[in-house]
């Protein structure tokens, strides 16, 4: 954004402000492979839906190279969509998915659960939301990779790039502002 103001750049659309030899990179290194990745997912990973993991794999190699140079984007993508796959299917397992072929005949109010509670529940969830909304945007990918989504410092290192070492120093820092911002709610002591 050399010349371009930032409300110029806030009017433009994303695709706009891509550099040329980044959208190139991407086109060559990264695109090229859209084909062999379906494939390799479809024989792999048959449950999962291919057309998602690739998109999400495309966005993480994109973000991830848009911090460091990725050395070589095929390996990147690959592992990067395996993962994906394979959270899917944990999650999957975890949380089963039970087709209704009938949605007017469910019964949408949650009867089990005290009113005041699940107002509380949503609250909080709300609040953790904002907490993590609150972070920088790479700390925040981080955290949720580790906290949320259960993979090693490793693991996360490997996916984004970054050493372990980088990993756990956002960590750290992730939880310090998180503290900061309950404890400025007065949800926790000082």
């Amino acid at each position: 954004m050399n010349n371009v103001s930032h409300d110029q750049a806030l009017d433009a659309p994303p695709c706009a402000t891509i550099p040329l030899k980044k959208a190139r990179w991407f086109e060559d290194e990264v695109h090229v492979h859209d084909a062999r990745l379906k494939s390799y997912l479809r024989g792999s990973f048959p449950s999962v839906d291919v057309e998602d993991v690739v998109q999400e794999s495309y966005l993480r190699t994109w973000i991830a190279s848009a911090t460091k140079p990725v050395r070589s984007a095929k390996a990147f993508l690959f592992t990067v969509a395996k993962r994906l796959a394979l959270n899917s299917l944990r999650h999957r397992k975890k949380s089963p998915m039970v087709a209704v072929p009938d949605l007017a005949a469910l019964d949408v109010v949650d009867e089990s659960k005290d009113t005041v509670e699940a107002v509380a529940v949503s609250e909080e969830i709300a609040l953790l939301a904002e907490a993590l909304n609150s972070l920088p945007p790479r700390c925040r990918e981080i955290i949720i990779l580790r906290a949320y989504q259960g993979l090693s410092q490793r693991e996360v290192a490997t996916l984004l790039s970054i050493s372990e070492t980088t990993v756990g120093t956002q960590v750290y820092q992730g939880m310090l502002r998180l503290e900061a911002f309950f404890t400025k709610r007065g949800l926790i002591e000082s």
